[in-house]
């Protein structure tokens, strides 16, 4: 019973005032001069007051409420180490059960890292769910929390959390854990294609120990070197990127006994590739209507070098001016085709023919320049047909197709063939969906016998219109008609001619993504997403190897024509090798380098100082031999309710703290001054009054 006194006075207090004012003026000087009777009336004048203001006793009944305790259980991957998960679970009962026989703690689990988020996963965020717990409890009612961790806590605050309730860790692990993990202190982004990248990484150890460790370096999964590093030291290591777009680099050291984990013995940098500015010779054999399609597309893009020469003045046009006074510059022919052919990633002969301005020796320097990787492309008009054809010169070994001496003059759209709607050079091309394309038409074909490579576009009743060919380590590419500046010009509606002309340039000099056969994954949250890309059918399943060395099949859909998609939804953190034929691939799925793994060796350090800001502590779960109060294989301290504002913690004891927080139930009134009772005191005080003036 709770017993409480109240007023509900029957007048306004303004008007109460105005009443009772005078009254107790009088009865005070009644008083102060000792007239007869001024007792009784200052008495009477009391009961008057007494009654005005309705004194009332309230017997309030309530409940009292319970203080909220929250346990927060960390589930992330460095729990799965050892005997991590027994002791957490074992911890986890024991504290239920204990905390069961208190009915004055409203307890609530929260278990944080089991999120299907690779981020929640491995980063430790045990004072995000906790805030989470106690989202709807007002603060004076919050008892304090209990974390079950091993102490990689990567939220923790410096000083105390945001309640004002004891913080209590129990630690999981041992003190005498080891382990060794390698990490990169500098890995940059971005890389040049075929030039050496500076990085940094270093090996640590628990145990401060020192000492040579040999460190695997791979890129793209193919081991490039081995270095030899001193354990603590931050190390140099320089890489060569190989290729444009990610690429994934990877160092590795090999276990030692004892170590608690290998998942930290690997570390992953991604790195774009970017290729410096390719370099391209355009070669005019004259002024024509589509001349400078290639040199605008070509200058349009900030990815190239140009270097163009037009044959303005040919050997058989001589008008006897003298050399010193023409404004024509020189073709520089050995310095560009001799002495620097090799600086150069794609040559293109734009409607040229043999006319003595090069040598006849040039032609096989450029025929070299192709087997030993170089890229050539002939835009072809009607002086490929004729005698002074370059077909007719030693560079003949490095063309896809011979003239057969005919020029079609016909109108005709220009066409995908099967192979051509699967080739990623004109796969998808803006307008091929319809029949006929949905841009304008062409007027002339150059006729070729026996072509070789692919042919992915046809011309005028089914000719060759673009060939693209291998040569050694080279490619070469023909286009077959000079009208593709028609497109250019916006004919009936134009054409994709910029789309076409880009991608043919870039697949001749190698560019990854227009590929034929190409095998590409990634990982996108825990997903892991294949991309086979090839010109066959059926590529058949994708072979996937999980970072824990489990093989799984992966079946490939058909996307687009020459795509085929496949996608696995995975549980595991680390780096994927997926295999499909000769091909291979990387993928690493998750957080790079996550932070769950960077150390995993159990600590108190983490927590110490919210705990010990909020009154709370940190201890270790000590094995089950140690003398104490024994639930499963850990020892838990003993749990007491305190007051808040008595200790929360001792050496075998944890405290949490109680609430004075109720709620009302039910009030009882008892009014002083109502009824007769009260009229009887009045009439009493009233009475005593006129008694004592009577006498």
């Amino acid at each position: 019973m709770n017993w409480s006194i109240n007023f509900e006075p029957l007048l306004s207090w303004p008007l109460l005032a105005a009443v009772l004012a005078p009254l107790v003026l009088l009865a005070l000087v009644g008083l102060w001069f000792r007239q007869r009777g001024s007792v009784f009336r200052f008495a009477a004048l009391l009961a008057l007051g007494a009654a005005l203001l309705n004194p009332v006793f309230l017997d309030e009944e309530r409940e009292a409420l319970k203080s909220v305790v929250a346990i927060v259980v960390d589930r992330s991957q460095s729990q799965d180490i050892g005997e991590r998960t027994k002791q957490t679970d074992e911890t986890l009962a024991g504290l239920q059960q204990r905390l069961g026989r208190f009915k004055q703690f409203d307890v609530r689990v929260v278990e944080a890292g089991r999120s299907e988020a690779a981020e929640e996963r491995t980063d430790t965020r045990l004072f995000g769910a906790l805030e989470g717990a106690f989202r709807d409890v007002p603060p004076s009612r919050i008892g304090g929390a209990i974390m079950i961790t091993d102490g990689e806590v990567h939220d923790a605050p410096a000083g105390a959390p945001d309640f004002h309730a004891p913080l209590h860790a129990l630690i999981t692990g041992n003190e005498h854990e080891q382990d060794r993990r390698i990490r990169f202190e500098n890995a940059p982004r971005f890389g040049l294609v075929g030039k050496p990248l500076d990085m940094s990484y270093r090996v640590i150890a628990s145990d401060n120990q020192t000492g040579p460790v040999d460190v695997r370096v791979s890129v793209n999964g193919e081991q490039v070197s081995v270095e030899h590093a001193t354990i603590g030291q931050a190390m140099p290591l320089q890489v060569t990127i190989p290729t444009a777009g990610r690429n994934i680099v990877e160092l590795a050291i090999d276990p030692v006994p004892g170590e608690l984990t290998d998942a930290n013995n690997r570390a992953i940098a991604l790195i774009d590739g970017i290729r410096e500015n390719l370099r391209v010779l355009l070669v005019s054999g004259e002024p024509h209507a589509g001349e400078r399609t290639w040199r605008n597309l070509l200058k349009s893009d900030a990815s190239v070098d140009l270097v163009h020469f037009t044959i303005l003045r040919p050997p058989e046009k001589q008008d006897g001016t003298p050399i010193n006074e023409l404004s024509l510059i020189a073709f520089p022919t050995r310095e560009l085709f001799v002495e620097r052919i090799k600086d150069f990633d794609l040559i293109i002969f734009d409607r040229y023919q043999h006319r003595d301005v090069l040598p006849i020796l040039y032609y096989d320097y450029i025929s070299e320049y192709v087997e030993k990787g170089g890229a050539l492309l002939i835009a072809a008009g009607p002086e490929y047909a004729g005698e002074s054809s370059i077909a007719r010169t030693p560079l003949m070994s490095a063309l896809p197709a011979m003239p057969t001496g005919e020029v079609v003059d016909k109108a005709f759209y220009p066409r995908l063939t099967e192979l051509g709607q699967r080739h990623p050079v004109t796969r998808g091309l803006d307008g091929s969906a319809t029949d006929p394309p949905h841009w304008s038409r062409w007027f002339r074909t150059i006729g070729v016998e026996n072509p070789e490579g692919e042919v992915v576009m046809k011309g005028a009743d089914n000719r060759p219109l673009l060939l693209l060919d291998r040569k050694g380590e080279g490619r070469v590419g023909m286009l077959l008609s000079d009208q593709g500046w028609l497109w250019a010009r916006g004919f009936e509606g134009g054409g994709p001619h910029v789309q076409l002309y880009r991608r043919i340039a870039h697949w001749l000099m190698k560019e990854p993504e227009l590929e034929e056969e190409r095998l590409t994954a990634d990982g996108r949250g825990m997903t892991l997403e294949i991309r086979r890309q090839t010109m066959s059918d059926d590529p058949g399943p994708a072979q996937v190897i999980t970072p824990s060395g489990k093989a799984l099949i992966v079946r490939l859909e058909k996307s687009e024509p020459g795509i085929f998609l496949g996608t696995v939804q995975t549980s595991e953190i680390g780096l994927y090798q997926v295999g499909n034929g000769d091909l291979t691939a990387l993928a690493h799925v998750g957080p790079i380098n996550a932070p769950e793994f960077t150390d995993v060796i159990s600590t108190e350090d983490r927590l110490k100082a919210p705990a010990e800001a909020t009154g709370g502590s940190v201890r270790r779960l000590a094995p089950s031999s140690t003398l104490g109060n024994l639930t499963g294989g850990v020892t838990l301290p003993s749990i007491v309710p305190v007051r808040s504002t008595g200790a929360a913690s001792g050496n075998d004891w944890i405290g949490l703290r109680t609430t004075d927080d109720s709620v009302l139930k039910a009030v009882s009134r008892v009014p002083l001054f109502g009824g007769f009772l009260g009229l009887g005191l009045l009439l009493l005080a009233m009475g005593s009054m006129w008694y004592r003036e009577g006498r």
